[in-house]
């Protein structure tokens, strides 16, 4: 069968409409469309705009985007240049998603639009971490789609995100997004997984650092940590070894608990461990209370990082530690939470698309200052002009409203 390519003019008016160079529609308008042209309705990029808008305005299932669009097509006609006021069928975004967006190239697209933007891309901690699609997971199945994220948590948006293939685990897509990235002056975070040999090479050949926690997958590294920063017996008459420790303290109340937390730095096992430009270990105590009952919980880990005690103290890499969370508490909670992401039945490709725009709507609000995600969708759904004036016009930081 022959295949037409889509033209971007579907359903537009002649006389066209006003958008920015520099916006994300012209951004989407990039997209190639994979479906064949004769019959379509809509292009590529109004299809993709109508979602945005609706997840946008509060609505994270097709059908509730569907009706989204339908209540509205007027008013989005006129916004965007439509000849024609008409709003696609759930089935037809279902078609979209999964069958005319080529993932890697939604993904680039994604990442240059955000990377252009004014004052981004200059946070320094990129957190690498994975998550399942749950909504994905074949019944009576474990596995489902697994996607590993590149985020900048200072900033919130994804820098890049890879499939893991069923056949593979997130050490080799780690080394295809980092060979992606341009690493120099950054400091890569990671889970215990991810804490590999060539993955420690990779980044600071790139010209970056990284921060590991370090578990049982490393038993050799894990022990020697442990060793040094266990207590030390001393025979009658001699005094302990010196050690070159250094600690940093912090306290905080919330979420109904008491937290606290110990790092405890070293440079002693720099050229003991084999371990790739390791120049600093690390032990990590944690304590919490709960204030309800006054339940006390206790984890200790351990960590590894190339960052040299004068570019890191120990207040440094505590902060550093802590900001791996960013990339659970800042994008796959909200994403989990707030956008019902696996509660959505779309299905392999579709599943990832829908992922890649749940980022790019976390990103685009993050980008205007906004911390409560719930709050400032109750916002642009109340103010339909302000949504489409994101999309179709130049990024300016700032809160709505």
């Amino acid at each position: 069968m022959k295949y037409t390519p889509v033209p971007f003019d579907v359903n537009l008016r002649p006389e066209g409409f006003l958008v920015d160079v520099d916006s994300l529609f012209a951004a989407l308008a990039k997209l190639q469309d994979r479906r064949d042209a004769r019959g379509l309705r809509y292009a590529l990029v109004t299809v993709l705009v109508f979602i945005i808008l609706a997840k946008l305005a509060g609505e994270d299932h097709l059908r509730g985007i569907a009706q989204w669009v339908q209540l509205r097509k007027e008013a989005l006609a006129e916004a965007l240049g439509l000849a024609k006021p008409q709003a696609p069928h759930a089935t037809t975004y279902s078609r979209v998603l999964r069958w005319a967006v080529d993932i890697e190239e939604l993904e680039q697209v994604v990442s240059h639009f955000f990377a252009a933007q004014p004052q981004t891309g200059q946070s320094v901690v990129v957190n690498l971490d994975g998550k399942t699609l749950r909504g994905t997971i074949p019944a009576g199945q474990t596995k489902g789609v697994h996607l590993l994220a590149a985020y900048l948590p200072q900033e919130g948006w994804v820098l890049l995100q890879v499939e893991v293939g069923s056949w593979e685990n997130e050490i080799p897509a780690a080394m295809r997004i980092l060979q992606q990235l341009d690493l120099r002056g950054k400091i890569v975070t990671g889970d215990a997984l991810l804490t590999q040999r060539e993955l420690s090479t990779q980044i600071v050949e790139a010209g970056g650092e990284y921060v590991w926690r370090v578990k049982g997958n490393q038993a050799r590294l894990k022990e020697d940590i442990e060793v040094l920063f266990a207590p030390e017996s001393c025979m009658p008459g001699f005094s302990p070894s010196h050690k070159d420790f250094r600690t940093a303290i912090t306290r905080d109340k919330g979420h109904g608990r008491l937290e606290g937390r110990t790092l405890t730095a070293s440079s002693l096992l720099k050229g003991y461990v084999s371990w790739p430009y390791a120049e600093q270990v690390f032990r990590l105590e944690r304590r919490f209370r709960r204030i309800g009952d006054g339940k006390l919980m206790e984890e200790t880990t351990y960590g590894v990082t190339s960052l040299t005690a004068t570019e890191a103290s120990s207040e440094r890499l505590l902060h550093l530690a802590r900001a791996h969370w960013g990339i659970e508490n800042g994008l796959h909670y909200r994403r989990d939470e707030t956008f019902r992401e696996d509660r959505c039945r779309l299905k392999g490709q579709g599943a990832q698309a829908m992922a890649a725009i749940n980022n790019l709507v976390l990103g685009l609000l993050r980008n205007r200052s906004t911390e409560y995600i719930p709050d400032a969708r109750r916002y642009y759904a109340a103010h339909l002009e302000e949504a489409v004036a994101l999309v179709l016009r130049s990024p300016a930081p700032g809160a709505p409203g």
